[in-house]
């Protein structure tokens, strides 16, 4: 271990933020970039309705459901391995999209790629948590980080309706293999080769139980939008996730080698830093959600047209993430977190006042500055307080848990902020009359609904966050002293490595 961290130190830790950030892009780009995308390849392949929205979904299903254990075998494998294994595979499956000639070849294709990001990104975040110590360091490290993170999700967006605009759909897949021959090279070069912990067994009751529970809740979300909350299939679905996941409690508190260990739930500040970054998505996701369809459906804007108009977002996000970053050695990580949740709940209240109406700089521009300023100024922060474990071994982990905070976060947000809006809809139209110009008003009525209640939502959770937050600049969450310098913090790191 310590050959590695000198390894790490002799390439240059910040070439190796560059790869890790691209392989966090790649993440982070297909979750948005084909969106844009889906009306092309539904003509080129007969899509259906339903299975159209399976394109996205099976990516988020087999990516939320595998993360802990993506996680857990970086921990055992080693963490440039599995991010090299992962990396070649999500590869593959890209260009196996890219070539797909009917819709289950697609879908089955995105299947895999969100399988196999699920064994990189753990491994990916947890190489960034090794190779930076130093506090000032680490805190400039994860603000770009951060900003690779939000800037993806928006430029997805752009990515997508250039790509589809002059080149096609399927480069919206194609555009992968570039980045990740970047990745694989870079990880040979830079990335420490850190060993696998021998002797450890992998917890296969606990991946079962904890992939069947995460993969019942995932479904339940996507499909109540479509059956219904009340509905047999949902409920039925609903319960088998709280019966699992109470399973799998349980059996991680009785194995030897748990897939999650229950230790890293125990700090209050770690917790706080896992709901503020599943919040923050959660809004984040239903304010780009809600505003690419007010773009394109009601102010009838191109695709390329409506990707660009995200700009100011992460210009906004950019710049707030560098104000974080200086503040985060000074004053506690609450007195930034929390704030951040207050303007995002801000920017989706400025979108409850939406109408078919209300043009762009006067209305979706403040929203999407506030989100940004939010967003750049909360997620630096909760993901340095998130992974500032004191052991080593738990570092991958818990970058899988900060992971499937955001996948669960993203997902929550998409299904149950979609639920709210149509059932809005629904009620307006009831009581309007059935013309064109009432369900462009209906649409925006419903958005504006389901934005009111994200608000409310990040609002609250900014409360709990300023409460369970607690830890002093620079503090591990394990409650371990900071290290006074740079030489007593790679001290520390590798006598920690050495006990491990």
């Amino acid at each position: 271990m310590t050959d590695a961290f000198a390894n790490a130190r002799r390439h240059g830790r910040w070439w190796g933020l560059g790869v890790v950030g691209m392989a966090q892009l790649m993440v982070v780009l297909d979750t948005t970039v084909v969106t844009i995308a889906l009306p092309s390849a539904q003509r080129s392949i007969g899509l259906s309705d339903g299975g159209r929205q399976w394109v996205v979904t099976a990516y988020t299903l087999a990516f939320g459901r595998l993360l802990l254990l993506g996680g857990r075998l970086g921990d055992l494998l080693g963490r440039r391995r599995t991010l090299l294994a992962g990396v070649i595979g999500f590869a593959a499956a890209s260009m196996l999209g890219g070539i797909a000639a009917d819709p289950a070849m697609l879908i089955g294709a995105r299947a895999a790629q969100g399988a196999f990001a699920a064994l990189f990104a753990p491994s990916a975040l947890a190489l960034l948590t090794t190779i930076f110590n130093d506090p000032r360091e680490r805190a400039r490290a994860f603000a770009i980080f951060s900003v690779t993170l939000m800037a993806g999700g928006a430029c997805g967006q752009i990515l997508g309706g250039a790509l589809t605009e002059y080149l096609g759909w399927r480069w919206c897949l194609y555009v992968n293999l570039p980045i990740a021959a970047a990745v694989m090279v870079g990880a040979f070069t830079v990335l420490p080769d850190t060993p696998g912990h021998a002797g450890v067994r992998l917890d296969l009751p606990g991946a079962i139980l904890g992939c069947g529970g995460m993969t019942a809740l995932i479904y339940a979300l996507g499909e109540a939008g479509s059956y219904g909350w009340e509905s047999t299939p949902i409920v039925g679905l609903l319960v088998t996730a709280v019966v699992l996941l109470a399973a799998f409690v349980v059996v991680q508190s009785k194995v030897s080698d748990p897939l999650l260990p229950l230790r890293v739930l125990a700090d209050r500040n770690r917790v706080g830093a896992f709901l503020a970054v599943a919040t923050a998505t959660f809004g984040m996701l239903g304010m780009f959600l809600f505003m690419t369809f007010h773009l394109q459906t009601v102010l009838h804007y191109s695709s390329l047209r409506a990707g660009l108009a995200f700009l100011p977002y992460v210009a906004a996000a950019i710049t707030a993430t560098q104000v974080s970053r200086r503040l985060l050695s000074r004053v506690r990580p609450r007195a930034i977190v929390a704030p951040g949740l207050v303007l995002v709940s801000a920017g989706l209240t400025v979108l409850t006042q939406l109408s078919p109406h209300s043009p762009y700089a006067a209305s979706v521009l403040p929203a999407i500055l506030l989100c940004g300023l939010g967003m750049g100024s909360l997620f630096a922060p909760s993901m340095s307080t998130a992974t500032s474990t004191g052991n080593p071994r738990d570092a991958g982990i818990v970058s899988a848990v900060v992971n499937t905070a955001q996948q669960l976060g993203g997902s929550i947000g998409t299904a149950l902020l979609n639920t709210i809006a149509a059932g809005a809809a629904s009620v307006y139209l009831t009581a309007h009359r059935d013309t064109p110009s009432a369900l462009a008003q209906a649409t925006v009525h419903g958005n504006a609904v389901a934005c009111a209640w994200a608000a409310g939502i990040l609002l609250a959770m900014a409360v709990i966050v300023a409460v369970l937050i607690n830890t002093h600049p620079g503090q591990p969450t394990s409650g371990e002293p900071a290290p006074r310098n740079q030489a007593e913090a790679e001290v520390n790191t590798v006598e920690k490595a050495r006990r491990a």
